[in-house]
């Protein structure tokens, strides 16, 4: 039975290996380089939102020029303290398939609606941030 799951499992990696099927970051925050954090930096996370989000998302879409000009901060928080809320716990989990338990440990998870957006793939946003000792707060990662 087991070499039968190991078959299921690697012939197909042998025809799809080299194609990601999901999204990933380009690099993972260095560990050494990140601060803790506690909820109590909240306050701090949102107002660094207002140069993270621009640089992140930069100036919208062809067709909505000022898609991204304003947002609502859905959810805010360390990643740990994400844990047993369903909508939140599964980007916890894939922190920690991207950079390791103690990258995402020291991340947070915020989540953001984009009122002027045309559809909810558009409107919804999560990113994936850290604090640096040396630059601040930073995007490591953006899902939508």
């Amino acid at each position: 039975m087991k070499m039968l799951y190991i078959f299921i499992i690697t012939i197909p990696m042998l025809f799809f290996g080299s194609v990601q099927g999901y999204a990933q970051p380009k690099e993972c925050p260095v560990l050494s380089e990140l601060e803790k954090t506690s909820i109590k930096d909240k306050k701090e996370v949102i107002e660094a939102l207002n140069t993270l989000i621009p640089n992140t998302y930069g100036n919208g879409l062809d067709d909505f020029p000022d898609i991204y000009t304003k947002w609502k901060v859905v959810t805010a928080k360390p990643f740990p303290k994400t844990v047993g809320n369903k909508d939140e716990e599964d980007y916890f989990g894939m922190a920690k398939t991207f950079c390791g338990k103690e990258i995402a440990e020291r991340s947070w998870l915020v989540r953001l609606d984009f009122p002027k957006a045309p559809g909810a793939n558009l409107a919804q946003g999560q990113i994936f941030l850290a604090k640096s000792k040396e630059k601040g707060w930073f995007v490591w990662f953006q899902y939508h």
